[in-house]
Parts: C-alpha cells; structure tokens; sequence
C-alpha cells in the first residue's frame, strides 16, 4: 500500500489571555501566520517559530484544555546556548542548559524526555539530541530546545536533505570545516576535492549516516 503523506502542520497552544500570549510570541520573533475572530467567542492565532514546518494556534474557545498544561513541546536548534542567548535578548526567562541523567522521575525536578532528571550543562561530549534548556510562555506551557546536530539513522528521508535557515546552513559548514580540518591533518595533504568533501559530510550528517573524519 502506498504511504500516504501525514504531514504534522499545528498544535494547539491552551492560554488564558490571548492578547498577553500574542505579545509574548510576537516577542520571540515568531512569524505571526493569522489573528481572526468569527464572532465575540471564537478567535484563532497561528503563529510559526523561524524554520519550522509545524506551527502554533491558540485563541478563545479552541480548546477545552487548560491552560499551561501543553508540556514538552520541542523546538529542535542546532545550539542550545545560542538559542539561549537569543531568548535572553528577547526579556525570556530560559533555563540554564541541561542533559540527561538516570530515567528516574524524583517529583521534585521538572520531568523531561519521559521524567529523566537534569544534570547541569551541555552534554560533556556534546552528542546530537542530549543537550537541553526549556522556557514557559506566560500561562505556563512548557517549551524544550534540544539541540541536534547529526540526526540517528531511518530519522529523516535518506532522499530528503534540507536546510531551515542560513544559520543552519552556516553552523552545519562550521562543523564540516572543522572536520576537514581533521580530514586533512590525517592525510597530511590539501584536499583539492574538497567541496565533495563538504556535501557528503552535510548530507551524511542529516541521513544518519557516519561519516569519518
């Protein structure tokens, strides 16, 4: 049977001041996609984080959940600590960057990823999808960035490899550059095929696949 395509485009965001909520997403530089009203008792606001495919939508009466209760929403970066530093220049209140400790719950930390505990700082060998910080919008809803960098086999199209931002794009060079740097140490001469170089890596990288040094 052929697949057909199942493409995750909106959550619903649940908030108690609407307008408040705006500001606060406005704030982040998110790209406000709709802001509509039927009626007195029905207005949706999307908004769009840079680079993402999925957006946002909360307003009056779209949800009967309470708000604050949407948790572990992620936001995928390619530097949790420039990410950080972003937040941090837009008045947000951010989290120190953390990674993961045992997969056990104490009910005193804030649970993450399944209520693994947090360990302070990045993630001693800065290893794809185990560095974090997270941050609340006003009504408490509770944002993740998670920092990825490689991602693991099967994660993506092998035929599909793309790039959301210059800012990826630049970060993901920076990585290949200091890799071919290694390359060339190893093999003690200049590497004219270079640019050949440069694309297996940043496809390689995106595919899961391991690509040496």
């Amino acid at each position: 049977m052929t697949a057909i395509d199942l493409k995750l485009e909106v959550i619903v965001i649940p908030v108690s001041d609407v307008d408040r909520a705006k500001a606060f997403y406005t704030g982040l530089g998110w790209r406000l996609d709709a802001d509509f009203a039927s009626s007195a008792d029905y207005r949706v606001i999307q908004f769009t984080p840079p680079g993402s495919a999925c957006s946002i939508i909360f307003g009056t009466n779209v949800t009967s959940a309470a708000p604050g209760t949407a948790q572990g929403l992620y936001l995928i970066v390619t530097s949790v600590e420039a990410a950080r530093q972003e937040l941090l220049k837009s008045g947000v209140e951010v989290s120190e960057s953390f990674h993961a400790g045992v997969d056990v719950y104490n009910g005193e930390d804030e649970p993450f990823l399944f209520g693994r505990l947090r360990l302070d700082g990045l993630d001693p060998n800065r290893r794809s999808y185990r560095s974090f910080a997270s941050f609340s919008d006003p009504d408490g809803n509770g944002w993740l960035l998670q920092e990825i960098t490689s991602r693991l086999p099967g994660r993506i199209d092998a035929a599909d490899t793309t790039f959301s931002s210059a800012g990826d794009l630049a970060a993901a060079l920076r990585r290949a550059a200091h890799a071919h740097g290694e390359h060339e140490k190893r093999s003690g001469v200049h590497d004219d095929n270079w640019p050949e170089w440069y694309a297996d890596f940043l496809t390689g990288e995106q595919q899961g696949r391991s690509v040496s040094p």
